[in-house]
């Protein structure tokens, strides 16, 4: 057995602190985290806990250490698009999208684009994500084989789309039996999970819903991942294309695939029975706000998925969201909240980026929170990254620092990543 422990400022936020207040909110300004073979074997203060391991070593971290934080949804071929100019959802799929995506068909392509999407993830703290991949399974499995190496814990699967554009096209047919396959390949493998992942309504007939339903039904340890209500072009089309469906929602729930199990990217522009539908279903929420602004889609409004109880974790979608940087993406969900006239708070946007978003993948009981038990995935965040950080945060109480962080910060303000206790990535080029 392996035991090692670190000891700095440490705050975690396990539960939502809308619901319960400071008591959610868990934080050791002197603090001790000890890992036994990856898993988080105590967490609290050092006064409490240092008796308890005496002989073990004890590394010091400058900074405060969060739990890593949790992607709900992030596009990896789609890293290459990153910053393409022009077009809302649809026409922007055409033009930058897709045809970065039809690259993919080549493995070579695949493995280079993985690895580099993995490792930008570290750069930024980012230990667990829900990624899309592409109607490949070859870009599958060099993500799911990328991730072994690194040990993350990434939920993916191939992107089902038989009305996609002819060089993304598969069939209803030969995605189950790819998805199948990939499934029997991966599952129990590093700490990876599936995702049945239809792109959205309008890119799979519905044979293929009705495949994309039973492949959800008959594994119940895989997560569905899809797009909804993102643009009101696209949910015109959409409604225009299932004259019979009440709504948006109603044309994934009648293939069974609205459930516990279910990531909804999005959801700008749901009406209140669809909101309800989703509470009743515990399906949960990405909020994607730099995506949303980028492309002119509208506002997620948070307020409101709170009132129905509707879990919700923060989604980079990268290429249409515009920065890696989960703390960047917060920055953006408080200007978006700013615009409805509601204030998020700093301890708030930590859950949403890390307990939150790993409650809505399913994954809330190992990682998220630094419980013991839990995988020992973490972040060291330097509140002196840039000079005016530096400047801002110094002298201030936590929830300052915290909020500067989320406002200021990037990738330059992760000093280090862990993963399963050991060192994924260092900001000053420490060997790993």
């Amino acid at each position: 057995m392996t035991v090692i422990a670190f000891r700095g400022e440490i705050l975690t936020v396990p539960r939502d602190p809308l619901r319960e207040g400071e008591q959610a909110i868990r934080h050791f300004p002197d603090g001790l985290l000890v890992v036994e073979d990856g898993i988080v074997a105590a967490c609290g203060h050092w006064t409490e806990l240092a008796p308890r391991f005496p002989a073990m070593p004890v590394e010091r971290l400058p900074g405060l250490i969060l739990p890593g934080f949790v992607d709900t949804h992030v596009h990896y071929p789609q890293t290459q698009a990153i910053a393409a100019h022009g077009g809302q959802l649809l026409d922007w799929l055409e033009r930058h999208v897709f045809p970065t995506e039809a690259a993919f068909a080549d493995r070579a392509v695949a493995d280079e684009a993985a690895g580099f999407f993995l490792d930008e993830l570290l750069r930024n703290g980012t230990t667990s994500a829900l990624v899309f991949a592409t109607v490949h399974a070859g870009s599958v499995d060099a993500l799911f084989e990328a991730a072994c190496a690194r040990n993350m814990r990434i939920v993916s699967g191939k992107v089902l789309m038989d009305l996609g554009p002819p060089a993304l096209r598969d069939t209803a047919a030969g995605s189950r039996e790819e998805s199948e396959a990939l499934i029997a390949r991966w599952r129990g493998r590093g700490r990876l999970g599936y995702a049945v992942t239809p792109r959205f309504a309008l890119t799979s007939s519905d044979a293929q819903m009705e495949t994309a339903g039973a492949l959800l039904a008959a594994h119940p340890d895989a997560l569905l991942h899809t797009h909804l209500a993102e643009n009101r072009t696209e949910i015109a089309a959409v409604a225009d294309r299932f004259r019979d469906a009440a709504d948006y929602l109603d044309v994934y729930d009648r293939f069974g695939l609205v459930g516990p199990r279910s990531v909804f990217a999005h959801c700008l522009h749901l009406e209140d029975q669809a909101m309800a539908r989703l509470a009743e279903a515990r399906s949960g929420i990405a909020f994607c706000p730099t995506s949303n602004l980028f492309l002119g889609s509208g506002l997620f409004n948070l307020a409101r998925a709170d009132s129905y109880g509707i879990g919700v974790g923060i989604g980079t979608d990268v290429g249409a969201g515009t920065s890696f940087s989960v703390l960047a993406t917060l920055g953006e969900a408080y200007k978006v909240g700013q615009l409805q006239g509601m204030n998020l708070d700093p301890f708030r946007a930590v859950y949403l980026a890390t307990a939150g978003g790993a409650a809505i993948l399913g994954i809330g009981d190992r990682v998220g929170g630094l419980r013991p038990g839990q995988e020992a995935d973490f972040v060291v965040l330097d509140a002196a990254a840039t000079p005016l950080l530096a400047r801002r945060t110094a002298g201030r109480t936590l929830a300052e620092r915290l909020f500067a962080l989320q406002i200021l910060g990037d990738d330059r303000a992760i000093a280090r990543t862990y993963i399963a206790g050991a060192l994924a990535h260092a900001r000053d080029g420490a060997e790993l």
